[in-house]
């Protein structure tokens, strides 16, 4: 099995990507491949709303010059996804942003293609902000209709300059439990194909509220 984790911070190897190697360590405890990818120094334009994913239903963003589909082909392909990213006025880094809301808006599109993978947000935060921005991820698994593992509390780590994260003993728990727990949810999912029958999905429902 494996993991494909996706890194928002502008920082490489900053506190973000601490938090998401304390959940990976667990995970590859257990024989799970975890792969970093690094898109929070990248340029990624944000989603124009043109639907032409909607409408091609190819898998694809059918906007040019970034990683975007090449990543989405990584989470397609994996049993687990990690989105960690930084805090940004209380809120998710702008490039992980624009990086979400089209990647989760071609994977809807496409026929639910993160629908039933596992998945899993931490949040590295300063000071305030985090619980704010971990909601905000969260969205986006619940949205594609993953499973998510919980910790003994909320997925945030606290740090400033890169590194701190590390003497944030609480913090460090919380991840090393949420790979336990994602790691378990994982092999539970795994055994269960063919044994257990999976749901059956709905097309989609959509209600505007102003007619």
């Amino acid at each position: 099995m494996k993991v494909v984790a996706i890194n928002g911070s502008p920082k490489k190897e900053g506190n973000t990507y601490h938090a998401i190697s304390l959940v990976a360590a667990e995970l590859e405890k257990e024989g799970i491949e975890t792969e970093i990818i690094h898109i929070g120094n990248k340029v990624i334009q944000g989603c124009i709303a043109c639907g032409q994913c909607a409408k091609n239903r190819n898998e694809r963003c059918v906007l040019p010059g970034d990683e975007l589909n090449d990543t989405l082909q990584k989470m397609k392909l994996a049993d687990g996804i990690i989105l960690g990213t930084p805090v940004h006025y209380a809120a998710i880094g702008g490039t992980m942003k624009s990086f979400l809301d089209r990647a989760f808006y071609v994977a809807g599109s496409s026929g639910g293609m993160l629908r039933h993978k596992v998945g899993a947000a931490v949040v590295a935060v300063r000071r305030s902000g985090g619980l704010p921005t971990f909601d905000q991820l969260n969205n986006f698994l619940h949205y594609a209709e993953m499973l998510v593992p919980s910790s003994n509390y909320w997925n945030v780590i606290h740090g400033a300059r890169p590194g701190e994260a590390a003497r944030d003993e609480e913090g460090q728990q919380i991840m090393r439990m949420l790979g336990k727990n994602m790691a378990w949810l994982m092999k539970l999912v795994e055994h269960g194909k063919g044994v257990v029958p999976e749901p059956e999905g709905e097309p989609k429902t959509f209600m505007n509220f102003i007619r």
